[in-house]
């Protein structure tokens, strides 16, 4: 099988990008499956109906997340009833939503969970310990298991991945926005990346119009974010596995960059 994980899609420019390149990279790559973090699709924060609605009209099977989940109050109205809309599992428990999701693909099941980290972002429960949890439950239910770090340091984010290596299929990070060229087989078989990267604009910081940014840094006060306009990056990985086996056979990147 051969996967798209996309990296975060930062509000209109990016779901207008990933319209654009995600059926293209489908048809060429010959790609089943498509994960794509959706957490900044709504105006660079958040979830709307309308902005999910556009990843799946873009070409997303399966939708992660992160910790602006619930910056946009409507995503409570559906968050509960979207069985590929998934978000951080180490939230606590009873809050809404799913951590993992099941994908039925052909004759297998692909799961994906979604793990947000604690170094610098809001507390939450240990990733490490919940994704023990999360394993035990997917292990006899999924043929592949696909992970997205949701973190802010390297650091966190490749101790994931050393401590998953033979036991997922993949570790991929997201929430930096810029992609690490770190990308390669684990020892023990785990594809990794420290950050898929941003789908958005890509004269900008991290999505954000640069103006606002200099502002921010320049003066010390606080700036209404907006997003920013013009041509558009794409970060992703492809990842894929051996039929028979669904051991992971390798990791490549994906990078355009509109002039």
């Amino acid at each position: 099988m051969r996967f798209l994980i996309v990296g975060d899609v930062y509000g209109r420019p990016g779901r207008a990008a990933f319209a654009k390149y995600t059926p293209k990279i489908r048809a060429e790559k010959k790609i089943d499956v498509v994960i794509v973090n959706g957490e900044n699709s709504a105006g660079g924060k958040g979830i709307t109906r309308k902005s999910l609605d556009a990843l799946y009209h873009g070409g997303a099977d399966i939708i992660t997340s992160g910790n602006h989940i619930w910056d946009k109050k409507d995503v409570l109205e559906f968050i509960d009833t979207e069985p590929f809309l998934i978000r951080p599992a180490n939230y606590p428990e009873g809050a809404p939503g799913r951590g993992y999701c099941v994908y039925p693909f052909r004759a297998k099941n692909v799961g994906v969970m979604n793990l947000s980290g604690r170094a610098f972002m809001p507390a939450l429960d240990c990733p490490f310990q919940k994704v023990e949890d999360l394993l035990r439950d997917m292990k006899q239910d999924c043929d592949i298991i696909i992970l997205d770090f949701h973190a802010e340091t390297t650091s966190e984010k490749m101790a994931m991945g050393w401590y998953l290596d033979g036991r997922v299929n993949a570790v991929v990070g997201t929430h930096t926005h810029i992609q690490t060229a770190d990308d390669r087989l684990l020892p023990g078989g785990t594809a990794y990346i420290t950050d898929l990267g941003m789908v958005g604009p890509w004269n900008s910081v991290l999505g954000v119009r640069r103006e606002c940014i200099l502002e921010k840094f320049t003066t010390g006060r606080p700036v209404r974010f907006e997003p920013a306009e013009g041509p558009a990056v794409y970060s992703a990985v492809i990842i894929e596995t051996d039929d028979v086996t669904n051991r992971t056979l390798s990791i490549e990147r994906v990078l355009i960059r509109e002039e």
